[in-house]
């Protein structure tokens, strides 16, 4: 499908300004030192204004002709936005500058019950968003846009008909240059038909290869590839409605229809998402979503579907949702997990674990779920790692001292009150609290790893204070040094 935006740039400065669209209305940019005419409105067409037309002719024939600048950057922007909004009528949309798309339309109409039904509604869409447009569906790219265009009457070719839908249009509907249109319009070739039949060699002789190229790609001769703005996901589901959908319930059937036509798709070829994002086309443009991740690779419906269903309510569909979108954005191999018996059950290998963290991330948010294995330092700062839950443990947890549950990322300087030369401390201040000691146990001496760095060695002291609150101090450097400190470290469950 072809769609031209007859009056695009001119629609849109109206959508803004409503008023302009009772009266003449034309853009400006200055070239070669004077103002022409960049685009117009209906009603300046009428009134015998043309593009390119001197701004002081326009005005002339014209005099209470609207003027506002134009803005090529900003409409180039305008028609990639409404590229996007568009992909609820087919994953594949493509920019056809400077007032136009395309549309894939394979595979898509018959969920509007036919070719026909599909145009309508596509332009119905279009033109109750205040755009003047035409629209024509063709086997090729080429017999489309210049059926829109030049066509008396635009609308659906019939399958294989395409050829002869161009033979009475003009040969500029081939998107040729002007140059070549031209010498075709003196030679008194004004229809495709009079020169469609001739010699391909007397055709690019006369008139260039990027003439035959075009005719070529308009008869279906020479592949025409469209640039989607979007790429399609390689795993998605669509499901558009034929009534705008309002309620909570129809959004969870909509979701559940979907989820289990993508896993069906996913079983097939043996993948598993890692990642999918639920989106809701509003009926005002605007696009609702929902996203979720999983540590491991699933085509589990019911699963699936309950990491999505907390998430549900954040949807609003306003005025409704006409087309719901299920992207698989990232997928693995799926192997099967056979259940062994007569064996302990469980770890991180235990489907249920990560299937769990996967409710809990969804929930509270993945950045507040942490694993940590240990590392090999004596450090206490680098003897732990943050890591995924299907990393494996390379070495093991320290058995051999006791270590508080709680290390801060940096030790917090403290006072402290102790006899000399190693007993432990009496009491501490923390930040401006007095905790009296009542037991302790220490000291446990860790030295700098010298070969990533230098400094002094602590001395650790695992203390327990009136209240019965266990505390990981240590003092830095010898007691008889005179740049000894003390800091607490960690806190014991």
């Amino acid at each position: 499908m072809s769609i031209w935006f007859c009056h695009f740039a001119t629609d849109w400065f109206s959508l803004k300004q409503p008023l302009l669209k009772s009266k003449p209305f034309v853009l400006r940019t200055p070239a070669h030192g004077r103002m022409i005419v960049t685009a117009l409105n209906a009603k300046a067409a009428q009134a015998g204004v043309t593009k390119h037309m001197a701004l002081a002719d326009a005005r002339a024939l014209v005099p209470d002709l609207e003027v506002a600048d134009d803005q090529p950057e900003l409409i180039k922007q305008v028609l990639k936005r409404l590229a996007e909004w568009c992909i609820r009528f087919t994953p594949v949309v493509a920019l056809d500058p400077p007032d136009g798309l395309w549309l894939d339309a394979s595979g898509c109409t018959h969920l509007w019950s036919g070719d026909e039904p599909y145009l309508n509604h596509v332009l119905n869409k279009l033109r109750a968003r205040g755009y003047t447009v035409r629209a024509a569906m063709a086997g090729t790219p080429g017999a489309a846009w210049a059926v829109a265009r030049y066509a008396t009457v635009a609308g659906v070719v019939a399958d294989g008909q395409h050829t002869n839908a161009l033979l009475a249009l003009p040969p500029e509907s081939l998107r040729i240059e002007q140059e070549a249109a031209e010498r075709l319009h003196k030679l008194g070739l004004h229809q495709i038909k009079q020169f469609i039949n001739m010699p391909r060699a007397e055709l690019r002789r006369r008139l260039g290869t990027h003439f035959l190229s075009q005719l070529n790609k308009a008869l279906g001769q020479q592949l025409e590839l469209l640039e989607p703005v979007e790429q399609r996901e390689l795993y998605q589901q669509r499901l558009p409605c034929l009534e705008p959908i309002v309620t909570a319930t129809g959004i969870e059937i909509a979701l559940r229809q979907l989820l289990e036509t993508l896993c069906l798709q996913l079983q097939q070829a043996q993948k598993g998402l890692r990642t999918a994002i639920f989106k809701g086309l509003l009926v005002d443009g605007k696009t609702e979503q929902v996203s979720i991740a999983t540590n491991r690779p699933t085509h589990h419906v019911l699963y699936l579907f309950k990491l999505f269903e907390h998430k549900l309510a954040t949807i609003e569909p306003a005025l409704g949702i006409e087309l719901f979108i299920l992207d698989a954005p990232l997928v693995e191999d799926y192997q099967p997990h056979q259940e062994t018996m007569w064996q302990d059950a469980g770890g991180l290998k235990d489907v249920r674990i990560s299937e769990l963290i996967d409710r809990l991330a969804n929930k509270l948010g993945a950045e507040n779920i942490h694993r940590y294995l240990p590392a090999e330092h004596y450090w206490p700062e680098r003897s732990f790692k943050e890591a995924s839950i299907h990393e494996p443990a390379l070495v093991d947890w320290r058995r051999d001292q006791v270590r508080p549950m709680h290390v801060l990322p940096k030790p917090e300087p403290i006072e402290v009150m102790a006899p000399i030369p190693d007993y432990p401390p009496m009491l501490f201040r923390h930040q401006g609290k007095l905790h009296q000691i009542i037991k302790a146990d220490g000291p446990e001496r860790i030295e700098q790893e010298w070969w990533l760095q230098q400094g002094q060695h602590r001395d650790y002291y695992r203390v327990e204070d009136e209240q019965g609150n266990r505390y990981w101090l240590f003092r830095s450097g010898h007691y008889h040094d005179k740049i000894f400190q003390w800091f607490l470290h960690g806190y014991f469950a």
